[in-house]
């Protein structure tokens, strides 16, 4: 007969929950994605929903969104915020589990400062040629 320690137990409780986490933020990424591109559309501008972040207790999730051009993210982002409601809803008819998390949109700062760096780095490259 094995006996696990208790620090053994804990550690695969918190190996199946980040697991469950991962898959969660996954499904959540693709159903919302799937929403944005069937109810949304916004002219002139490319969206690009980048990850989803669940809380470890499942109650909230921040979608994460970064636009191109960069200057109609804030206009995106209200947006999808006032429509937070009918897009909820939507998910919580389409997952089977509870809790389903309360998603909020957010700005995703980090695409934008990569895609500065990108065109810092290209103006070096020209002027070096």
């Amino acid at each position: 007969m094995w006996v696990l320690s208790k620090s053994a137990e804990k550690g695969n409780f918190k190996k199946t929950m980040a697991k469950r986490i991962e898959k969660v933020n996954s499904l959540l990424e693709q159903e919302i994605g799937k929403i944005i591109l069937r109810e949304f559309y916004f002219s002139g501008v490319m969206i690009t929903l980048t990850r989803v972040e669940a809380s470890g207790n499942l109650f909230y999730a921040k979608v994460y969104i970064s636009a191109y051009p960069d200057a109609k993210l804030d206009e995106i982002i209200e947006i999808l915020n006032k429509n937070v409601a009918r897009i909820q809803h939507e998910i919580n008819e389409k997952l089977r589990m509870r809790p389903v998390p309360r998603i909020m949109f957010i700005k995703d700062k980090d695409m934008a400062v990569s895609g500065r760096v990108e065109e810092l780095l290209n103006q070096l490259k020209k002027e070096e040629e």
